[in-house]
């Protein structure tokens, strides 16, 4: 099911053809996302409730297709149990801007951005970018999009110069004997 019309008229894809794994782990992963983003913004106006019962409660509600539950739930339940650290690193690479004070859609978009960012090694940094980016367009406003993709790219360069930093720095120690 696509948001485009089907220019046959028959049902075909349009798409150029990929590889069934490929296509049905892009999809299953997109669909994750989406279902996560409703189940944080749900957490989000109801914190009283734990991460279980959100969950337990948001599934009931709203079923996940099988094939994404994995990752909905690894998403869901990354974010909330580090959402701390994810929050401080939102923090840190915005301008005049309080997380409280952002759309609970957008806030959420970017927890989910920066979790896959920080914690999420298997994604590229740019899927997790370009994903988030597209939740934004989707569910945010006009200028979610953008919004997101600037945040998020402070949040990859941060992370990028702290690994790249700490590398060179263990190199430096490793081939300096004298330790200067």
């Amino acid at each position: 099911m696509n948001d485009f019309p089907d220019p046959g008229g028959e049902g075909k894809s349009t798409e150029a053809p990929s590889r069934p794994d490929e296509e049905r782990k892009k999809g299953g992963r997109r669909r994750s996302r989406e279902a996560a983003l409703q189940a944080l913004f749900f957490m989000d106006l109801n914190p009283a409730y734990s991460v279980d019962t959100a969950l337990a409660l948001f599934l009931e509600n709203f079923p996940v297709p099988e094939g994404s539950q994995a990752y909905f739930r690894h998403l869901v339940q990354g974010v909330w149990e580090n959402k701390k650290a994810v929050d401080r690193l939102i923090r840190r690479s915005t301008e005049h801007w309080r997380l409280e004070r952002m759309s609970t859609v957008d806030r959420n978009i970017l927890r989910i951005g920066v979790f896959e960012l920080v914690y999420c090694p298997d994604i590229p940094p740019r899927v997790a970018i370009n994903e988030a980016i597209d939740l934004g367009k989707r569910f945010g406003n006009e200028e979610s999009g953008a919004f997101i993709n600037g945040i998020l790219d402070r949040v990859f360069a941060e992370q990028a110069g702290k690994k790249e930093g700490g590398e060179i720095k263990e190199a430096k120690e490793r081939t300096d004997p004298i330790g200067s």
